[in-house]
């Protein structure tokens, strides 16, 4: 038995091989050279080799001593020929050791390499990565990712590199509930993944298949392609880098390494330099749940948020309902929705009058408050600060924002009246309907101070218009004509009249409640007072008591 095992190999300190020193030298030059090396230093005999980092590990060299127990001969697949090559490479087995060596072998059959099927040719560049940095240098991983996309310009209507940003067909503005997948770009109307992101057409028919490669082989394929980084121009690309990560997140067990953030931030590249031509704001949206998982760099978020702000009134209620995922910010990510909506104002600021789109935005903004005021985690702040980041113009009236108050204050019933206060500071108490000034009068959640401000301001404004009616208008020419007008404005002066004596009787009672609040602080004041008297009463009694009896004071 010692005849014939006579060397001992360790691979990666996983599994120790007993083989025979005169078979393996017979094709490895670089064993051969090792075993003499060892035999210089006169080292303990049964120490045998050591060998670190060998690629496949204890398996691949498994493959290789068959190879030379079985006379040079052994079943060399697509899915394992990656593997050979590079152990090949590694222990030197080349023609000066032995003819029709491995490496020979492993070389001859990937000069057909054009004649393969797409499934060999993936299955390769699949194998190269247990030993991905010695396939990488030995140009393996090239020659397989440019026979795989000669493969697929080949069954493709349009060639690869041709769809660049130039060639992209610019799609109307609309909003994107309306308008329909394209074929070229990211236009959308679900709220899920968006139709036009998944791989459908003939030229994308690739995407799947490509799920399967780890994340350094396609940054291989980006940076071959001359797509990597800030270089990514192409769309068909950025579609398949969007489609890759999105397959990335839905494996089991995944964990957001950073090996994907270079893919991330090339994706967002592309995503940016294609811009509303190619993606609609829910596109945009659906792009960002999409990367954020991926550690994207500081630069490409803020590039992605600011072209999402700039079509911040496409968006929809579904579309802001973004994760707050790990910030500690709530169940819902409003710091974005900040940022989104800063970014709109700015975009719309200089013009002498509200846009459409800026009242849209307004609409839209009530809604997401109504909807995320439930939530905990949503700090008195963070409300208000989302209320109060669009100018006063962007909203007509102010019902929503007391809606939203409303839903936030009933689920936050433990707020001190401080807080209540500073809370209603949003609120426009002219921009007030007649009946959400009338629900906000009778809220018992409202501080009475700010009902009462309320109540104030709508009678001072009916008055107004009470002296602007036709019964007691005056003549245009000395008096301006104003132009602001209620949602239920009476139009006859008698209903003015009625609606004038209702608001009173409203700020009569509210005044009441004050008045009574009031005196019940005067009632508990006094009786405090008659408390510190009557203390301080029974505290001299004592005093003067054990002093006639001659005893210590011990009151």
């Amino acid at each position: 038995m010692k005849d014939l095992c006579d060397l001992k190999v360790n691979i990666n300190g996983e599994h120790t091989f007993y083989l025979h020193q005169r078979i393996v030298c017979n094709y490895s030059g670089r064993l051969k050279m090792l075993i003499k090396q060892e035999k210089r230093r006169a080292l303990p005999e049964n120490q045998g080799l050591q060998i670190s980092g060998f690629p496949g590990g204890a398996e691949a060299f498994e493959l290789i001593s068959r190879f030379c127990y079985n006379n040079g001969r052994i079943p060399i697949a697509p899915s394992n020929i990656s593997l050979l090559y590079c152990c090949a490479l590694i222990l030197e087995m080349t023609e000066e050791v032995s003819p029709c060596n491995l490496l020979t072998q492993t070389e001859y059959l990937m000069d057909g390499l054009c004649y393969w099927s797409w499934s060999d040719i993936l299955a390769s560049l699949k194998n190269c990565e247990q030993c991905f940095l010695l396939a990488e240098s030995a140009g393996l991983v090239d020659r397989f990712i440019s026979a795989l996309f000669t493969k697929i310009s080949a069954n493709s209507e349009i060639p690869l590199l041709q769809l660049q940003t130039s060639s992209v067909t610019p799609l109307p503005s609309s909003s994107s509930s309306s308008s329909s997948p394209d074929t070229v770009g990211f236009r959308c109307s679900s709220s899920k993944t968006p139709d036009s992101m998944k791989p459908c057409s003939n030229g994308e028919w690739w995407f799947d298949e490509l799920t399967i490669l780890a994340p350094p082989v396609i940054e291989k394929v980006m940076h071959l392609l001359g797509c990597y980084g800030s270089d990514n121009r192409n769309l068909l690309l950025t579609r398949f880098l969007l489609h890759y990560l999105r397959a990335a997140m839905q494996r089991p067990c995944f964990e957001y390494k950073t090996e994907y953030a270079g893919l991330a931030d090339t994706a967002v590249h592309g995503v940016v330099l294609m811009g509303r031509t190619a993606f609609s704001c829910r596109g945009l949206f659906w792009v960002l749940r999409v990367v954020s998982n991926f550690g994207l760099s500081r630069e490409c978020r803020y590039k992605l948020e600011r072209l999402m702000g700039l079509a911040l009134d496409q968006a929809t209620l579904d579309d802001l309902l973004v994760s707050g995922g790990t910030e500690g910010t709530g169940v819902y990510d409003v710091n974005l929705v900040l940022r989104l909506v800063r970014v709109f104002v700015s975009s719309e600021e200089g013009g002498d009058a509200p846009s459409q789109r800026m009242k849209k935005v307004g609409r839209l903004i009530d809604k997401y408050l109504a909807e995320i005021s439930p939530d905990q985690g949503l700090k008195v702040q963070k409300f208000l600060g989302l209320a109060e980041s669009l100018p006063d113009g962007a909203r007509e009236w102010y019902d929503g924002v007391y809606r939203a108050l409303d839903i936030y204050l009933e689920s936050h019933p433990n707020l001190s009246t401080e807080e209540r206060t500073s809370l209603c500071r949003c609120l426009n108490y002219e921009k007030l309907t007649l009946e959400g000034c009338k629900e906000l009068a009778k809220n018992r959640r409202i501080p009475p101070g700010v009902a009462v401000q309320a109540l104030a301001s709508q009678q001072a404004k009916l008055q107004i218009k009470t002296h602007t009616s036709p019964r007691n208008r005056p003549d245009p020419s000395e008096t301006p004509r104003l132009t602001y007008q209620s949602r239920h404005e009476p139009t006859t002066p008698d209903e003015f009249v009625d609606e004038k004596e209702e608001l009173r009787l409203n700020l009569y009672k509210m005044q009441n409640r004050v008045m009574e609040l009031e005196k019940v602080c005067r009632e508990m004041k006094g009786q405090m007072s008659k408390m510190v008297k009557s203390k301080s009463f029974n505290y001299k009694s004592c005093n003067h008591s054990s002093s006639s009896r001659g005893m210590p004071r011990l009151c």
